[in-house]
């Protein structure tokens, strides 16, 4: 069974809501068409039940929403230090599919959000953080892909996950600890095996010398300090944490040289070039970006995705929820 078939197997099987805002895209509304016939999770639709139209799914008009005027009520107290009224978190609610639907997470009538076909990463977080928070004892938002590459035996069996490849433009040691520290534990949901996290550098341990080099360094040292029972180390380079006789050459005394499954990139263009690169000369599978460190899970779609794209996705949001 590969990774997707297994994702959506546990989609099945939890049952869960999946709230796709964007109901006025077509790609969207395949996707639900695709979610319902596979069984993959209960659909909520956002948008003109009129012009909406897909059997199975519950369809919400936000215009003549019943349970708008108490939404817009815990909208404006979540935000009533920022001075929003509620008379201007009704206007979101009755306005912007996306603050709907977070605020249909946040009241647990949906588990998780799914959405970017048609919006900027920007405008599907900020309605996510501002509504549903970070989660308990998580420092910030982060995203990572799911790399399944085919014919591969690193990795775990050519399954990697790459953070951070879409969100923390140039983290700061503690920054990139805690996206490690994420990614880990991500990993281990979706994967159902046990993390071994490699944070990346142009350096294998003391190799280099760089200020670059210095923060990866640190990242390590209060990621270990946080989570000493997880098999992460660094810094590493690719090859030596993927590798398993570069890793015993360069790193002989790692439990993690050689045999990473989680791969920490340094800074965002590193993440984003390196995922790209895997998935077009590797013909890789990637199934991303998922956001990780929200409290519920929101996550946010590539405007180039096709209609499979979605449904990946959304089985990936109800297995995580």
């Amino acid at each position: 069974m590969n990774f997707l078939e297994s994702i959506k197997g546990r989609a099945k099987t939890a049952n869960k809501t999946i709230v796709l805002p964007e109901a006025n895209d077509p790609r969207t509304i395949k996707a639900a068409e695709t979610i319902l016939a596979e069984k993959l999770a209960k659909v909520i639709l956002i948008g003109n039940p009129n012009e909406v139209k897909v059997n199975g799914a519950e369809c919400i008009d936000p215009q003549n929403y019943a349970e708008a005027d108490r939404l817009a009520e815990t909208l404006a107290d979540l935000r009533k230090s920022k001075g929003m009224t509620k008379d201007e978190a009704l206007n979101l609610i009755k306005t912007n599919p996306l603050y709907l639907g977070c605020m249909l997470v946040k009241e647990g009538l949906a588990d998780g959000m799914v959405a970017g076909a048609v919006n900027s990463t920007a405008d599907v977080l900020r309605p996510s953080l501002q509504i549903l928070k970070t989660a308990p004892n998580v420092k910030l938002v982060s995203s990572f892909f799911i790399m399944v590459v085919p014919d591969c035996s690193m990795g775990e069996n050519g399954i990697f996950l790459f953070s951070d490849c879409g969100l923390t433009q140039n983290p700061n040691a503690e920054e990139l600890a805690a996206i490690a520290l994420s990614s880990a534990e991500s990993f281990k949901k979706l994967v159902g095996v046990e993390p071994k996290v490699a944070l990346l550098s142009h350096s294998s341990m003391g190799s280099a010398k760089h200020a670059d080099v210095d923060k990866v360094v640190k990242a390590v040292e209060i990621a270990k300090a946080n989570a000493p029972q997880l098999q992460l180390d660094g810094e590493l380079q690719l090859d030596a944490a993927i590798v398993p006789e570069i890793g015993k050459s360069k790193a002989p005394n790692s439990p993690v040289a050689g045999n990473a499954n989680v791969l920490i990139f340094p800074d965002l263009d590193a993440g984003n070039i390196g995922y790209k690169l895997v998935e077009r000369l590797a013909k890789a599978e990637a199934y991303g970006p998922i956001t990780q460190g929200i409290s519920k899970p929101v996550n946010d779609l590539s405007r180039g995705c096709s209609a499979d794209d979605i449904v990946g996705v959304a089985a990936i949001t109800a297995a995580l929820a």
